[in-house]
């Protein structure tokens, strides 16, 4: 029997602080080497339906965490189309399966499980890396993983306040959300407004430009940035690494080829793994230096948090089992 988990069903299983250290323990064990995270193949599809030219593109990413239970593959759909036609640009399902005869576990919606699991990755680098509490957030971008980014951290740390910034009417939306989960939040009218004063500052957008000038960070502050994950992408100026004391990278060897750091002199033996933070092996040294934590995401993250839901959708009975 194969366990179906609905979007609503993930999302009443998942617990931001219950799954940090799921995120947490993962990441160590990539860093490792205790993992199997093969190339994701990603390829275009839709040709020759409308026209010549591609709909979308799909994606497989597999792994496996070493001495897990379990191994899954997410399947991922990009069709940037799908805004005219009131459809989320991005689907994806995980199915999870058992480590030691390959039988299918379970397929569930992967939409949530990828925003927890990388909102997790912000809040374990604020309670880690930040210089002190109670935190003042700096927010750019409004969309689900800005959210969700916050929503991480204030689970993880005490936040005293949240200022977003984004150049559409979206953050006050975002705003409102965030209040709606009882975190101080309010929607500023420039990128400047929102990093002044902050502690830490998170940049999630699928910016092609830097997002805020990098003279506006404090001294100590933290900048986590997960928006920018190609070569075209770039969310940070070169000036905010030139701060920077250190820098971190959750996939060293991916996030070197991003619009960030391409846009610098630095290379991928300049970053340092995320999860050396964890193993107490780096980290900040005094409250003075700007640190920054670049994410571009792993599958390995998705097997762990897909693995913690499964679990706990079987102690709690939910979700629906179906013969396969």
């Amino acid at each position: 029997m194969v366990l179906v988990l609905s979007d609503d069903e993930v999302t009443s299983l998942v617990d931001l602080r219950s799954l940090a250290p799921v995120v947490e323990d993962a990441l160590v064990k990539q860093g490792r080497g205790e993992v199997e995270r093969p190339e994701r193949p990603h390829y275009d599809v839709g040709t020759g339906l409308d026209g010549a030219e591609p709909l979308g593109m799909g994606l497989a990413m597999p792994a496996y965490v070493h001495g897990g239970p379990y191994f899954a593959t997410k399947l991922v759909g990009v069709h940037e189309g799908n805004a005219e036609r009131g459809l989320p640009t991005i689907h994806a399902q995980v199915v999870l399966a058992d480590a030691r005869t390959g039988e299918p576990v379970s397929f569930m919606n992967g939409g949530r499980i990828t925003n927890a699991r990388t909102g997790c990755i912000g809040g374990l680098a604020a309670r880690e890396l930040a210089a002190s509490e109670p935190l003042r957030v700096g927010v750019l971008g409004a969309g689900t993983q800005a959210r969700w980014q916050t929503r991480a951290i204030a689970a993880l740390c005490a936040v005293d306040s949240v200022k977003v910034y984004s150049p559409s009417d979206s953050r006050h939306d975002c705003a409102a959300d965030l209040r709606g989960h009882d975190i101080p939040a309010e929607a500023v009218d420039s990128a400047e407004a929102a990093v002044e004063d902050s502690n830490v500052v998170v940049t999630a957008t699928t910016s092609p430009e830097p997002v805020f000038p990098a003279d506006a960070l404090a001294p100590g502050t933290l900048v986590v940035a997960v928006g920018a994950y190609t070569g075209e992408m770039q969310e940070l100026e070169p000036a905010v690494f030139d701060r920077a004391a250190r820098v971190f990278a959750d996939v060293p060897e991916e996030v070197a080829e991003i619009g960030d750091l391409l846009a610098t002199d630095l290379t991928v033996d300049d970053l340092i793994p995320l999860s050396a933070v964890f193993e107490g092996e780096a980290g900040r040294e005094s409250d003075e230096e700007i640190l920054v934590v670049e994410s571009v995401g792993t599958a390995v993250l998705d097997a762990a948090a897909a693995a913690a839901v499964y679990e706990s959708a079987t102690e709690e009975g939910i979700g629906i089992e179906q013969s396969f």
